[in-house]
């Protein structure tokens, strides 16, 4: 059937308590990147991005931590296919987030704000899922206690827990100065990555060459296409957090992906981004989003779009996460399995790579596995502690026309000032457990939004124009999402009230 142009409306109104969006023409992705065509060399240098920043969050906590901490204790067999089935449904979420941003220019949270009962409610409690989820800096405290390591040469102990925090706030502060610079905030956290993720994966894979044999990669190849349950003693909660943690953090994922609209995928290129303070210029962003006509012209537009996110999606963050966990844990397994080696625990996970391979191989290995164990938890905690702030950002700036005018339309007013003032409240919550305590309570928060957010998508993503919106076998994979990861956060919670999990494996 002809999609017609003449019948198209001046304004949508898409769900609840948020303003029609404006129908507009979809940009051309020439037009956004400023080529005269798309190919290879162009879609690595100009359209390649925000999978770049998830990435750098994916590969951190679950990667360093949990992954190898799951496996150093259990094994490949049960434990890699549980990651794989992460890491291959949070790939298709990623994609039904990617949709209603490139559809509307708006991002997730307040796309979520139009679902009923409106953004009074889904505003709030999205901050405050993602911030309890978060906040408790886990991420920070680990990069810290790696850099410790690093700048020492010994293992902190107790006594040393003040200075490994004071090092974590350190490097948060690290994260204000990064942002500065730049046109866009998002750009500059682009390049960091391309970098850091970049010396990760190539001298992670050198290394696993170097030290790992043939049968330990193939043994973790293997665990990883086999469908198997955890093995029989598997702490489900232990498990709940690495399948939380595998990729990026399951439910949660869309707190990382506002970049799709900073960056000018389809609409977003027509609502505005937040721009760094120095060497960028603030042009006026839109509180609320536009969407596209149905006719044949926006429709060729959206497939082309819907390509580029596919292969941001696709070829970036899947075979980045892929190798993001492998890589680690392999390297894990293989060192735990060496003579009268002790396996890692909670405590000793972030530093266990580099003491064991100080010992065995070389000391410059040591030095090595600090140093990459520094720059994974790094990536993490930029990733992170700077998409907290845009989201209450995006958030507020959204939602209250006050607001706007209390900033007078410049949302660095509040980023800057919010960012400080966000240092000194996870410096508080640093103190509260061990680092990888931390981050196993914030990877099953984590699959708490599994058991909300596909449903939102599933709303809300139905109503797109019609070329965007979203096909049967998306309903399936977000149902999926709901399944794998709601057990877990289930498992979780009644752990944690009865002090007994819901199902031992």
């Amino acid at each position: 059937m002809t999609l017609e142009r003449a019948a198209t409306p001046k304004a949508i109104q898409l769900g609840v308590s948020r303003p029609p969006l404006e129908v507009d023409d979809l940009p051309t992705p020439e037009e956004v990147f400023r080529v005269p065509r798309i190919g290879v060399k162009e879609a690595v240098f100009y359209v390649i991005g925000p999978s770049l920043i998830a990435l750098g969050i994916s590969i951190g906590s679950g990667e360093w931590l949990l992954g190898p901490l799951n496996v150093g204790t259990y094994g490949f067999v049960g434990v890699g296919f549980v990651i794989l089935l992460s890491i291959l449904l949070q790939t298709f979420y990623n994609i039904e987030i990617g949709r209603y941003i490139m559809a509307t220019g708006e991002v997730p949270i307040l796309g979520f704000a139009r679902t009923p009962p409106g953004w009074k409610f889904w505003v709030p409690v999205s901050l405050f899922v993602v911030y309890f989820a978060f906040i408790w800096g886990g991420w920070a405290a680990s990069a810290g206690q790696s850099l410790f390591v690093l700048l020492t040469g010994r293992i902190p102990q107790s006594a040393d827990l003040p200075a490994v925090r004071l090092i974590a706030v350190g490097l948060m502060g690290t994260v204000f100065l990064i942002t500065l610079f730049g046109k866009k905030i998002g750009r500059t956290l682009e390049l960091v990555n391309w970098v850091v993720v970049g010396f990760i994966l190539i001298t992670l894979l050198l290394v696993d060459i170097l030290v790992v044999p043939f049968s330990k990669w193939a043994e973790g190849i293997v665990g990883l296409l086999t469908p198997a349950l955890p093995p029989r003693g598997t702490d489900a909660t232990l498990i709940g957090g690495l399948a939380g943690f595998a990729a990026m953090a399951s439910g949660l994922n869309w707190y990382a992906l506002n970049y799709y609209r900073d960056k000018g995928y389809g609409m977003g290129y027509k609502i505005g981004y937040i721009a760094a303070l120095v060497g960028g210029q603030q042009e006026r962003m839109l509180p609320s989003g536009k969407t596209f006509p149905e006719d044949e012209k926006n429709s060729r537009l959206w497939k082309r779009w819907f390509r580029l996110l596919v292969l941001d999606i696709w070829v970036v963050f899947f075979p980045g996460a892929v190798l993001g966990m492998l890589l680690p844990t392999i390297l894990v397994s293989h060192l735990s399995s060496l003579p009268g080696v002790e396996r890692p625990t909670a405590a000793t996970i972030p530093t266990y790579a580099a003491d064991i391979l100080g010992r065995f191989y070389a000391p410059v290995l040591s030095v090595w596995a600090l140093v990459v164990g520094f720059f994974v938890l790094y990536s993490t905690q930029l990733g992170i502690f700077e998409s907290l702030v845009r989201n209450m950002v995006d958030a507020l700036y959204g939602v209250s026309p006050a607001f706007r005018r209390l900033i007078n339309e410049d949302p660095r007013r509040f980023y800057y000032p919010y960012m400080i003032l966000l240092t000194i409240v996870i410096a508080i919550a640093l103190h509260a457990t061990l680092p990888a305590g931390l981050i196993l309570i914030s990877a099953n928060m984590s699959n708490l939004g599994a058991l909300i957010y596909p449903f939102i998508l599933m709303y809300l993503n139905s109503k797109l124009p019609r070329p965007a919106r979203i096909t049967w076998w998306s309903y399936v994979v977000l149902i999926l999402n709901v399944i794998f990861f709601g057990f877990f956060f289930i498992n979780f919670a009644v752990q944690q009230l009865t002090g007994q999990p819901l199902v031992r494996f």
